[in-house]
């Protein structure tokens, strides 16, 4: 799957490599203790941005992945640059390619998501959307999650083996 992100100074798509499921009565999802303001899109029928900011620093971004009411999601954690590459360049202060989507803080940075996104579905045309594979993926893996502590040890990451744009401890790839 890819994920498109217009932009005034361009396009930039981005093929999906690597995800972290939070699923409904899991502990580490931000929709456990139930809806409020600052997860309401966890809780939109599948297919909406949840654009949180994390660390004080940087953004997570999000696909809303259950019926309407019911919080769930996916976090996209890595993605392998497609088009526009030099935007994505420019947002992350020139860094390498390899470098410029690992990691779901500088995947936000790169694309320029932020909250302003919060909510938007995905499903169709705007700034931000999900459109088709641009190349068949490979061998799928899964590990548990990165960076959390409850419920810690499920394997819900799931990422594409071999690609080097996917995040985390090569040992997990």
């Amino acid at each position: 799957m890819s994920l498109v992100r217009e932009l005034d100074d361009g396009v930039a798509i981005v093929r999906i490599v690597e995800t972290e499921a939070y699923l409904p009565g899991d502990a580490a999802a931000h929709s456990f203790r139930g809806e409020t303001a600052r997860n309401r899109s966890l809780f939109l029928h599948r297919g909406h941005a949840y654009v949180y900011f994390i660390y004080g620093n940087h953004y997570c971004f999000n696909v809303s992945a259950e019926r309407a009411g019911i919080g769930g999601g996916v976090l996209v954690r890595a993605g392998e640059p497609v088009a526009g590459i030099a935007l994505m360049r420019a947002r992350r202060n020139d860094a390498r390619d390899r470098d410029l989507l690992r990691g779901p803080g500088r995947f936000a940075q790169a694309l320029a998501i932020d909250r302003s996104l919060d909510g938007i579905d995905l499903c169709k045309a705007g700034p931000l959307w999900l459109g088709a594979a641009t190349r068949p993926i490979g061998d799928v893996g899964e590990s548990r999650r990165i960076g959390i502590t409850k419920e810690a040890d499920r394997l819900l990451r799931f990422f594409e083996r071999g690609n080097p744009f996917v995040s985390g401890p090569a040992r997990w790839a």
